[in-house]
């Protein structure tokens, strides 16, 4: 692991400090676990958007994402984005299952 610094609003800090106590966890780990969280969620975000937009297919997005293809389609349900499948993503689809 490595050791990384940033300064953070005293509200924050204090929200970190009870939330740790309420789960039983040191503040370390529970800002870890709030970053990796963020992370996942910014990562599907990002890549739903370019998918939305057009930019990409829905399985490059879930590569994108770090999800699976049928995660990714649960978010899109979540998030209420249409479903978009056309010839390209057929193409796709056939040639994944001819291997």
């Amino acid at each position: 692991m490595v050791t990384t610094s940033v300064r953070l609003p005293k509200e924050i800090v204090e929200e970190i400090e009870k939330l740790s106590k309420e789960e039983g966890i040191d503040k370390g780990t529970l800002i870890r676990r709030l970053i990796a969280e963020s992370l996942r969620e910014y990562k599907i975000k990002k890549a739903l958007e370019l998918y939305r937009e057009g930019r990409v297919s829905l399985w490059k997005a879930a590569e994108i994402a770090g999800i699976t293809y049928r995660e990714a389609l649960e978010e899109l349900k979540k998030r209420n984005i249409p479903f978009k499948y056309d010839l390209e993503d057929l193409e796709v689809d056939i040639s994944w299952a001819m291997k």
